[in-house]
């Protein structure tokens, strides 16, 4: 009886490192899958992010649309535009691509955003609205498709320029981001929060860049008019 113990044990043994192998490759490929967005994000904006002094002439820059307060971008909002209009200032984009929510007549964030650079001395005919930019997606292929463009400078909060630029880059829109990092000190809690908000879109990003559809519609040449103008 105790040789028959003797012969089974080293059977037992000879399972466990395979068990192990086979967990450890799983687990890897756990750890690879949950990881992928956002090596995928860093990758794709390293070196792309800059200031308004620092960046690159482009003929157009894109704001993302964010929430309106009534008729009055909200702070996080305004903050985008305000980089935009020191671009134009300083003459590194010609026109300037609002893109946002207009799904209702009672809300319109491209519109809004229009007339606060408006306000603020940019020339109306400088300006192109995009009322179907619902989300970074949409926005990013809507760019590239609808309106034509090739490259183009970035504008939003800093935290969602890097997700921003990979989206556009992967579409075939060669993006740089100028970011707005004010709303970070003044309303941190905010900033903290929204950040968060990164992590699962980034995982949306993904799958909408690789799975989903292209948001498409007729060719606007609005955006070639106005660099005409």
């Amino acid at each position: 009886m105790a040789k028959a113990r003797h012969a089974e044990t080293p059977a037992r043994k000879h399972k466990h490192p395979v068990l192990r192998r086979v967990a450890t490759i799983a687990g890897v490929l756990v750890l690879v899958t949950a990881l992928a967005p956002f090596v995928v994000v860093w990758i794709g904006q390293a070196g792309r992010i800059s200031s308004v002094d620092d960046v690159e002439t482009h003929d157009v820059a894109i704001v993302f649309g964010a929430a309106m307060w009534g008729a009055h971008p909200s702070p996080y909002l305004e903050s985008r535009l305000q980089v935009a209009l020191e671009l134009y200032q300083a003459g590194k984009v010609k026109v300037i691509l609002v893109s946002g929510d207009n799904r209702e007549d009672n809300y319109n964030e491209p519109g809004g955003m229009k007339a606060w650079l408006v306000d603020q001395g940019v020339p109306e005919d400088k300006i192109v609205t995009d009322g179907e930019g619902l989300d970074t997606y949409a926005t990013c292929t809507r760019a590239k498709d609808v309106f034509g463009l090739d490259s183009a400078i970035l504008v939003s909060q800093t935290y969602h320029l890097h997700r921003a630029v990979t989206t556009c880059r992967l579409i075939g829109l060669d993006a740089v981001g100028v970011g707005d990092e004010t709303r970070k000190s003044t309303d941190p809690a905010k900033w903290f929060q929204y950040s968060l908000r990164e992590i699962p879109a980034d995982y949306k990003m993904i799958l909408d860049v690789f799975f989903g559809a292209r948001v498409l519609g007729d060719r606007d040449l609005r955006v070639d008019e106005a660099l005409a103008r």
